[in-house]
């Protein structure tokens, strides 16, 4: 594959990765509500469901559930309904700032886990890869399923270099934030707010 090819692609993984989606307001809200590290936490969990959504694309998978439209749908409603509950928590969550290392660790184990669930759960990512690799795949060169592999192993990078960036300028955000009593009383209402708004979009958007 030649490095021509490789560039032009980091270069559209880029732009679409910095674009407002589900995955990167939910690591600017994990950011902004808890802490940067939260954020990383949450981006290496999306990163770690992207695995799934590239072997998907790379195998024909998502192919089969595009073609599906009930698999298509239970997926994606199922995503949707996963985020509002997510909402529903944060707008139950009173946002308590004085958290223990133990629940801590459990916080963050927990938001490792949302966000493999949360972008597994969104089938518009497969069909986005299934979309977006074959346009920088040489037939000819043969092993296709491969290119896009290693195609999808140069967005997952990037990816999370994106998102651990936006992490660490959500937490100055937060900074901000905090330094006024009534906003930061409300983290868990924004939280819960940028959840809500994900889970919707999701829920309303067309194939």
């Amino acid at each position: 594959m030649d490095l021509s090819v490789l560039l032009s692609f980091l270069g559209v993984a880029l732009l679409l990765t910095f674009s407002p989606g589900p995955d990167i307001l939910f690591v600017i809200a994990q950011s902004i509500s808890q802490n940067k590290k939260a954020g990383i936490i949450t981006a290496l969990g999306l990163c770690t469901g992207l695995i799934v959504h590239i072997s998907a694309a790379a195998l024909g998978v998502s192919a089969v559930i595009y073609q599906s439209a009930i698999a298509f749908d239970v997926v994606k409603y199922a995503g949707a309904v996963y985020l509002l509950y997510l909402a529903w928590q944060s707008f139950r969550d009173k946002g308590s700032t004085l958290i223990s290392e133990g629940q801590k660790s459990l916080t963050y184990n927990s938001l490792y886990k949302k966000g493999i669930l949360m972008n597994i759960l969104n089938p518009k990512v497969s069909l986005f890869f299934l979309a977006l690799l074959p346009q920088f795949v040489n037939r000819s060169s043969g092993y296709v399923p491969l290119q896009m592999t290693l195609l999808g192993g140069i967005f997952l990078l990037q990816a999370f270099g994106v998102f651990v960036l936006v992490s660490l300028l959500s937490d100055k955000i937060r900074s901000l934030l905090i330094r006024n009593t009534q906003v930061a009383g409300k983290l868990n209402v924004i939280q819960g707010t940028v959840l809500g708004i994900i889970g919707l979009q999701i829920a309303l958007s067309e194939k």
